[in-house]
């Protein structure tokens, strides 16, 4: 054998391992974001519920003020329909976070 072709022997050898490192360590580290993943989506998950929950709570506090106001009259249809949808849309956030509440647990 030359010279030549150990040169390129040894060439091949050493990209094939360095390749081979590279690439383990590159199957490391998915490996390390997909076993934290879960956990991440899980935070922003409760975050997400959290914030919800706050929301549809004040939500349901100023509809209350609203009903208990005694001046609360609206003479004005557009401001009832709108008040209607606010209404609805209440009701939907709360039989959705019951939904998300029994999946969750």
């Amino acid at each position: 054998m030359t010279n030549s072709d150990y040169l390129l022997k040894a060439a091949i050898k050493k990209v094939t391992e360095k390749l081979n490192e590279i690439l383990v360590e590159k199957i490391e580290e998915a490996t390390h974001i997909a076993q934290d993943a879960p956990e991440i989506l899980k935070k922003e998950f409760d975050s997400l519920k959290e914030s919800i929950i706050e929301e549809a709570s004040r939500m349901e506090k100023a509809e209350n003020i609203q009903e208990n106001d005694s001046s609360n009259t609206y003479p004005d249809s557009k401001i009832k329909k709108a008040l209607n949808e606010i209404k609805s849309i209440n009701n939907q956030i709360d039989l959705f976070n019951k939904t998300i509440n029994k999946q969750i647990k």
